[in-house]
């Protein structure tokens, strides 16, 4: 039997009566807080104001009221639950007190440490600064759609072994020489006694992102990323190969009309800011179908060296020669002195709860966002120059001035 808690609907997503199962209703009484929610956002969780502010270009607003609570939530909140997640590497998904949910990934690297250059970019650790690095670049673009993200020092002991219920995950955990509290979880890579997350005896750095409203709610759809990479040790993707590879893509649905093919250029943009190569496919909204916003998420491959470039990642970019205006207009200005990439990125993760324990980008990170923010204009540069001496009428930059109404204010 399920059962109804409130009649909240989803104005811009789809209509529905959120519901618990009997099993998770038996523990509300010992572990969930009361819940006193009715038809106005004041009543309602942080969680689930976020929930019902997605819009279709955007997760939450421009200067939302919400996030500072949310955020808040994410880093404090009473913990109830833990279990594993699926994926290739080890995360966990926590529930809050308040029904909220929360995906964990645990500090597995020190913020110095780059990836080992012989190392292929799908044999990569995640790095859990990296995915809340990525939420304020994100938001720094004006973006804003990546899931709000924030760090939090976890108790390994009372925050995860306590409270678990997942059996596989509890098997796991023990104790280092040093004294430490260590688990490994089950996962594709890196879960085993030789890759075990330690906390520092019991306090273990995470990344803990909010939720997405879940999918039996709002479904998702998943696409392949045209520019996906191999993923093999000795073959090149089509468009490693083939110059005229965007000419194709251009043509083909969804990327042939709407803002689709920008949107995607917007993620390529903050993927090789932050050196991610690991994009192979992205998801949307099904409600919206094809005329909405592309979610980024899963960051945690990013920042993972700051000593080199990846210009690979630019390729739809200099393929295509296409970008939004509002988005060249947002780099531009980042890279006007006073309002510098790097000084902006500084303060907006000095406001993260893990800054005080140390800061969450090095300084040599922080250096090439600027370095690679010069190369993303300068291939726009060369893109303008190109079209000027092909004279075929095609504009490099797309006027999204109509579609920037809709971020105003949420909008279904």
């Amino acid at each position: 039997m399920l059962t109804c808690i409130s009649s909240v609907h989803f104005p811009s997503m789809t209509s529905h009566c959120i519901t618990f199962s009997p099993a998770s209703l038996s523990r509300v009484s010992a572990s969930y807080e009361d819940i006193h929610w009715n038809s106005g956002s004041d009543s309602h969780p942080p969680w689930l104001r976020f929930h019902l502010g997605i819009s279709r270009w955007q997760l939450y607003p421009h200067c939302d009221p919400n996030m500072e609570a949310l955020t808040q939530q994410l880093a404090t909140h009473r913990i109830i639950s833990a279990g594993k997640s699926g994926g290739t590497q080890l995360k966990l998904v926590m529930s809050f007190s308040n029904y909220g949910q929360a995906m964990v990934k645990p500090m597995r690297q020190e913020r110095e440490d780059e990836t080992n250059y012989n190392l292929y970019y799908f044999s990569d650790f995640e790095r859990h600064n990296a995915e809340i690095a990525a939420f304020h670049l994100d938001r720094i673009l004006g973006y804003r759609r990546i899931p709000p993200v924030v760090g939090r020092l976890v108790d390994v002991v009372k925050e995860i072994k306590d409270v678990t219920t997942d059996h596989k995950l509890a098997r796991t955990f023990f104790t280092s020489p040093v004294g430490n509290v260590c688990f490994y979880g089950q996962c594709s890579y890196y879960c085993s006694t030789e890759h075990a997350v330690c906390g520092r005896p019991k306090d273990l750095e995470a990344s803990v992102a909010v939720m997405l409203p879940d999918l039996s709610l709002v479904a998702r759809r998943t696409w392949r990323s045209p520019w996906r990479r191999s993923y093999s040790r000795s073959k090149l993707a089509k468009w490693e190969t083939d110059p005229n590879y965007c000419s194709t893509v251009k043509k083909t649905p969804p990327y042939n009309k709407g803002t689709r093919l920008v949107d995607f250029i917007d993620m390529v943009i903050l993927d090789f800011l932050m050196s991610n190569m690991d994009r192979h496919h992205y998801e949307t909204f099904e409600k919206f179908g094809n005329n909405t916003f592309l979610l980024h998420l899963d960051n945690g491959r990013a920042f993972g060296r700051h000593s080199k470039d990846e210009p690979s990642i630019l390729a739809p970019l200099e393929q295509c020669c296409r970008i939004r205006r509002s988005t060249w207009l947002r780099l531009r200005l980042l890279s006007l002195p006073q309002y510098c990439l790097s000084d902006v990125m500084r303060a907006s993760l000095s406001r993260d709860p893990l800054h005080s324990v140390a800061p969450l980008l090095s300084e040599a990170h922080l250096a090439a966002l600027d370095r690679r923010l010069k190369i993303v204009l300068e291939t726009v540069s060369r893109c303008q120059k190109q079209q000027e001496e092909k004279g075929d009428g095609e504009e490099v930059i797309f006027d999204d001035t109509a579609y920037l109404k809709d971020t105003v204010t949420p909008a279904g």
